[in-house]
């Protein structure tokens, strides 16, 4: 049982990060296609080790440069980090939601590998808008909870696209869709732990801070985004897409950083 874990969370990093395996290892794992549905349950735990390494250039770009310097160095090796593949996939959403005026038109041009206006500034924007929260939450809060705030945005925002795989229909109906394996077969129990996984450092930062449980709150904004997100996937394509999933991680994640900015300016506007 253990064992199976450790080869699901091994199959999430191969899918989710750059980062190379051991070829033992890899070779250990399988990476089979009865391991990629399931392995989406750690995709919150990825977040977890990609928030840290975030969270690591940031603290180092603090020390040597200054906190916007830090922001930039911090979002540049998320980005690296996981070959910026839930960025792509906002892009695409923005070319086929934004250029499709039906399902299949829509589906198509998210299939398209170019990018094309919507995507190119959507991106932009969407980084832009990613960037500036964070510089404002480098202005207001101290280091360690400048690294507790990244670590908890990108593991959180990555239980948003577990929800949509485990309550909504894959939209692509062809059966050798790339993102199938990866997109289907959330069980309960996978997205009760994917949940638990993306919600630990939100309850560690309510633990360990006065007032910490206002960041717990936070859930609410990224819940209602994800929710939203998802009726407005399933109205124009009747679904979700793997293109789908990573759109709705950088909108969370970006949500998170959002009410945070939201909540450390109260007390100084009183």
């Amino acid at each position: 049982m253990f064992a199976r874990e450790i080869r699901l969370f091994c199959t999430a990093w191969m899918f989710f990060t750059r980062l190379p395996q051991p070829a033992r290892l890899a070779a250990w794992v399988g990476h089979g296609p009865e391991l990629s549905g399931a392995a989406t349950r750690y995709l919150p735990l990825i977040g977890v080790f990609v928030g840290l390494a975030g969270a690591a250039v940031y603290a180092l770009g603090f020390w040597l440069f200054t906190p916007m310097v830090a922001v930039a160095l911090s979002m540049a090796a998320t980005v690296l980090l996981t070959g910026a593949i839930h960025e792509d996939g906002f892009a695409d959403v923005c070319d086929g939601f934004g250029g499709g005026t039906s399902p299949r038109r829509v589906l198509e041009i998210m299939k398209d590998s170019r990018i094309g206006a919507f995507g190119a500034i959507g991106t932009m924007l969407l980084l832009l808008v990613r960037f500036a929260a964070l510089d404002s939450l480098a202005e207001g809060a101290e280091l360690e909870l400048m690294t507790w705030l990244l670590v908890a945005g990108h593991a959180l925002s990555r239980a948003a696209p577990v929800a949509l795989i485990r309550c909504m229909t894959y939209a692509r109906p062809e059966p050798d869709a790339k993102a199938r394996p990866l997109a289907e077969a959330v069980s309960t129990s996978g997205l009760v732990v994917a949940l638990a996984l993306g919600m630990l450092p939100l309850l560690a930062l309510g633990w360990f801070y006065d007032n910490g449980w206002l960041f717990v709150l936070g859930i609410v904004p990224v819940a209602l985004a994800t929710g939203l997100l998802g009726a407005w996937f399933n109205k124009r394509i009747g679904g979700y897409t793997g293109d789908c999933l990573g759109a709705t991680q950088q909108v969370a994640e970006v949500v998170f950083y959002l009410y945070a900015v939201g909540l450390l300016a109260v007390p100084a506007a009183q």
